[in-house]
């Protein structure tokens, strides 16, 4: 019986000290300004991935997406003081009854800020974490975007561009043979041919970087590389042709 007792504790200190896999729910906040309006209001609807089931590691995750958040929705010129995504929205509609209190003649439009969240992709050394947004604050149109955020599977610490390259030159080098392919770029002619915006005339790697099933995403936003009119653009690129250039995937 010692024996079978010995085992049995043995068994459950294994299964304690095992990893409890991180585990994900979307959650949706939603508000709208509570003043009169027309036919719509102005509204905030925020749908996001929340990391669970592992404490250390969702609280990194969870921390990143909000702040990405925080990023995206605000009016003014820095984002608002918020630590949650209820305090986000009101602050939002707060700048919006603001400026119509100080304008009162001015008619002034609704807002609406909108972010999509997802989980792009799900390795066990990396967590791809995709935020589409958009968001309208008076003017000609709203701005629509996609924002990546990469993260250890492990840690849940944010991983950057230097973490996940292991040779940039060579991958621009590439990629730039591969975007020309794509969009039909002769190699003898500038690359900003056909309406591109490069600065100086000089292929670069985007700011968004989407890990998926199909392999890596090179995702220029609007107005990154080409004017509002043509929207983002994108390359797609295997894994295994990517070998030598990615240190994680």
């Amino acid at each position: 019986m010692k024996h079978i007792a010995y085992f049995l504790l043995i068994g459950l200190l294994t299964v304690s000290c095992q990893k409890k896999e991180i585990q994900f729910e979307n959650i949706v906040y939603e508000k709208q300004s509570k003043t009169p309006c027309d036919s719509s209001c102005t509204q905030v609807k925020i749908n996001v991935p929340i990391a669970e089931n592992s404490p250390v590691v969702e609280d990194s995750i969870n921390n990143a997406v909000f702040n990405t958040v925080r990023e995206i929705i605000y009016f003014g010129e820095k984002p608002y003081n918020a630590s949650n995504y209820t305090q986000l929205m009101d602050l939002f509609i707060k700048s919006y009854t603001d400026v119509t209190t100080q304008f009162p003649d001015d008619h002034m439009p609704v807002w609406e800020a909108s972010i999509d969240g997802q989980i792009a992709y799900h390795s066990d050394k990396v967590i791809n974490i995709t935020l589409k947004h958009y968001t309208f604050t008076g003017g000609a149109h709203g701005y629509s975007g996609l924002r990546s955020i990469l993260v250890h599977a492990e840690t849940g610490k944010t991983i950057t561009e230097k973490d996940f390259l292991k040779d940039k030159k060579g991958l621009t080098a590439f990629a730039e043979k591969k975007f020309r392919e794509k969009f039909k770029i002769p190699a003898n002619k500038p690359i900003n041919e056909g309406g591109l915006m490069f600065e100086d005339e000089v292929f670069q790697l985007p700011q968004t970087y989407v890990f998926s099933d199909k392999g890596l995403i090179l995702y220029y936003n609007t107005y990154e590389i080409a004017p509002y009119v043509d929207g983002p653009r994108e390359l797609l690129l295997s894994y295994d042709e990517l070998e030598p250039y990615l240190i994680l995937k």
